[in-house]
């Protein structure tokens, strides 16, 4: 059973080791992100202008041959023709410059001796006609241009790109020098155009590829730079966690290097100021322990000397001077301030030592509650607000002197009436009462903890005033309920009521039995099988 435990425990921890090095948020997911975003913007750059110079250049060079060749075949050929050509004449004259070495179509229009318009094409694309070359282009070709020193022709070579059905073309079209027929060329661009996507094809091919590598490269660079950040980060949870003899291996002599030396010194300089923290700790403890055991023995002494004195003060025969009577009132109560002092340093001593332990039995909490505030005689200024049969198993004794200190500070700091509710909390959550709290609120109808005391009220020796150092009390009193209220697994808070006054809740589980366990026999029940 232990060992299914620890493979599941195993395959989760792998699992969230996984998803943290998937999450956007991490380090190298973001390395890796960052590489492939800047190898994929240079790669489309570079394929992009590779891309763009190698069309330009591929369709110019095609583009200038086939022109240069219309052009002279329009020269040598078109030029032949007679004035007032045939249509035999033009269909073989445009055969024959089809025939040249770029084989394009060819489309010679002339105006016939009858003043009608002759068509003669090379009849290499059945679809070329007159009507396949663009408005534009045509109106260009027969525009007749002024002749000046900087324009020597009236008639120009012309050309554009077209697409049709999907295939690019260039046409091109001008008329013969000196008068003649215009002629008109077709030529395809599909070799140049497949060529072209066989280019872009290898560049994007070689775009992946560069992408890829790119997010190889990102990840060997993030497992060298997160290696040691992984590493400094389990040792620092570590350190937290107060292992202070962790160290790292330093390997190297670059900045994470530096950062591991760093660190190896600020934890072995940590190591050293905890523990001469904790020897100085533990001399005080030590310290206070010795002497509360010391004073034990005189302090005995005198309060018995002191119920003597008490006694003389209470008779009637009156054999004590009236001159010494304040005297020994005044040795009386210190005696008995100093009596509950050092109780109360051994009480936080123990706390301090971790030797204080639970004597648990079971208890009706508004019987308890009673006791208490009948020991000390504070039943007529309390008013106590429990119903009967609220049971818990706690420590009787614990909670008489959580209780004691309670309503002891709210009757000697705040004002009257002092009011005890006890109830319930989850008590039905579950059929055998785990998770169940016994909530006690002590409040008071004095002027209320003003806010800035608040967070100190369970500070050991904290006194609100600190111009009474002197005042009644010690101190310790709420500190010690709350250690009282921890051993149990509860805990106490301050605030202040919205009607005026102090209230002081308690929370202690109902039944605090777990706590009494022996760690060792609960993690044995815990591990048998079900």
């Amino acid at each position: 059973m232990t060992e299914a435990h620890g493979g599941i425990r195993g395959w989760a921890a792998d699992r969230r080791g996984v998803w943290s090095r998937l999450r956007f948020t991490s380090l190298r997911l973001r390395l890796v992100v960052v590489f492939g975003l800047v190898a994929l913007t240079a790669a489309v750059s570079a394929s992009g202008i590779a891309y763009w110079l190698n069309r330009e250049a591929v369709l110019t060079r095609t583009q200038d041959a086939v022109l240069r060749d219309f052009q002279q075949e329009m020269q040598n050929r078109a030029g032949s023709l007679p004035p007032d050509p045939s249509q035999d004449e033009l269909q073989h004259t445009a055969g024959q410059m089809s025939g040249s070495s770029q084989r394009f179509s060819v489309l010679l229009v002339a105006e016939g001796s009858d003043g009608k318009a002759l068509y003669g094409t090379s009849g290499a694309l059945d679809s070329f006609a007159l009507r396949d070359v663009p408005t534009s282009l045509r109106a260009a070709v027969n525009k007749r241009q002024k002749v000046d020193s900087g324009n020597k022709y009236p008639y120009h070579l012309y050309w554009q790109r077209v697409v049709q059905n999907g295939t690019p073309y260039l046409v091109a079209g001008t008329k013969v020098i000196g008068g003649g027929a215009t002629g008109y060329m077709l030529k395809s661009l599909e070799p140049e155009a497949k060529d072209l996507n066989s280019l872009a094809w290898s560049l994007g091919i070689a775009t992946g590829l560069a992408l890829i590598g790119s997010a190889l490269l990102a990840q060997a660079a993030a497992t060298t730079v997160l290696k040691p950040v992984q590493r400094l980060g389990v040792a620092a949870r570590r350190l937290g966690e107060g292992r202070l003899d962790t160290r790292l291996r330093v390997s190297g002599t670059d900045e994470l290097a530096d950062l591991s030396r760093t660190f190896n010194h600020a934890a072995e300089a940590l190591e050293k100021r905890v523990d001469d923290m904790a020897a100085r700790d533990e001399a005080s403890r030590r310290f206070v322990a010795d002497m509360s055991h010391e004073l034990r023995t005189p302090l005995t002494a005198i309060t018995a000397v002191t119920e003597i004195l008490e006694e003389e003060l209470e008779a009637e025969s009156g054999s004590m001077d009236p001159m010494i009577e304040p005297a020994v009132r005044l040795v009386v109560s210190e005696t008995r301030r100093l009596n509950e002092l050092v109780e109360n340093l051994m009480e936080v001593t123990r706390f301090d030592a971790g030797t204080a332990r639970l004597v648990l039995d079971d208890v009706e909490v508004a019987d308890q509650i009673t006791a208490c505030l009948d020991a000390r005689a504070w039943l007529d200024a309390v008013d106590l607000d429990a119903e009967r049969g609220i049971h818990a198993r706690l420590d009787p004794r614990r909670l008489d002197v959580i209780m004691a200190n309670l309503v002891g500070n709210a009757l000697k700091h705040g004002g009257s009436p002092v009011r005890v509710a006890v109830r319930e909390s989850g008590a039905k959550a579950t059929e055998d009462g785990a998770g169940a709290e016994v909530v006690i609120a002590v409040r008071d109808h004095g002027p209320g903890i003003p806010e800035d005391v608040l967070p100190h009220v369970f500070d050991r020796f904290y006194k609100a005033s600190a111009s009474r150092p002197r005042s009644e009390g010690s101190g310790l009193g709420l500190s010690i309920a709350l250690e009282n209220a921890h051993i149990h697994g509860g805990e106490i808070t301050a605030a202040n009521s919205p009607d005026g006054g102090a209230v002081f809740t308690l929370r202690l589980p109902q039944d605090v039995s777990a706590l009494t366990e022996d760690p060792e026999q609960a993690e044995g029940k815990q591990g048998e099988p079900s």
